[in-house]
């Protein structure tokens, strides 16, 4: 297949995203889209509706791509080392795709959240759910998603911030590690905690399954059996 016979709308994906990466956000001009993809301008925004729409495409392709690379790894037996690998994973791809890791997470302001950055977030809940539904999460799942996606992306920041010859090579794993410890049981003394922290790890378990074991219940019953669990968690004091 001929260039020029691939979608209009995937030519102007890849031309972006080609432009993102060797020139940054400042790159990504509509008259520069439009020369490398083989468009005239109007095409652009007809597929797109504006430049954030395009911006937003190309930073889901790099995402894409990046996670096609790795699908072929099986995932770990322990899911807390599958956390720890979607941490590393995270990290790689933000450092290697600094305008990319821009374009996910570098908007403060209140708004729609990039496609890129609700996929990256929804993967590591995903990999959260897993740690709790193994019985290992010392707090609730949104809030264990939340402290870890902060964390990771606060370090990606650091290390992108930092020339490449005076970044600390283990500032990542030292972050990652006191996150672990604070979110899920993991070394030998951990897995036999406080007695206060083992009803809140079987709570949290339990609320993470509860769509699948709960079917028999009503709805009444479900929301009651949610609020006692919900308490369970958040009346234990932080780990």
């Amino acid at each position: 297949m001929t260039s020029l016979e691939v979608p209009a709308r995937d030519r102007i994906v890849r031309a972006a995203a080609t432009l993102l990466v060797e020139g940054g956000r400042e790159a990504v001009t509509t008259r520069a889209v439009a020369r490398a993809a083989g468009v005239q301008a109007p095409t652009i925004y007809r597929q797109f509706g504006d430049m954030r729409g395009l911006l937003d495409a190309a930073a889901s392709y790099h995402l894409a791509t990046y996670l096609d690379a790795q699908a072929a790894r099986p995932p770990a037996d322990d899911p807390v080392d599958d956390l720890r690998r979607g941490w590393d994973m995270q990290v790689e791809f933000g450092s290697t795709h600094p305008a990319v890791h821009g374009l996910m997470y570098g908007d403060p302001r209140p708004g729609p959240v990039p496609t890129a950055a609700r996929v990256a977030r929804d993967i590591l809940r995903h990999l959260v759910t897993r740690v709790a539904e193994a019985g290992r999460l010392r707090i609730e799942v949104d809030r264990a998603t939340d402290l870890v996606h902060s964390a990771c992306c606060g370090v990606t920041l650091t290390l992108i911030r930092t020339p490449a010859g005076q970044r600390d090579p283990g500032l990542s794993t030292l972050t990652r590690e006191a996150v672990v410890r604070s979110v899920a049981t993991d070394t030998v003394a951990a897995r036999a905690p406080r007695r206060v922290d083992r009803p809140v790890r079987h709570a949290v378990a339990l609320r993470a399954v509860l769509p699948e074991v709960a079917a028999d219940l009503t709805a009444a019953e479900r929301e009651l059996l949610t609020e006692w669990l919900d308490r369970i968690v958040h009346a234990a004091p932080p780990p």
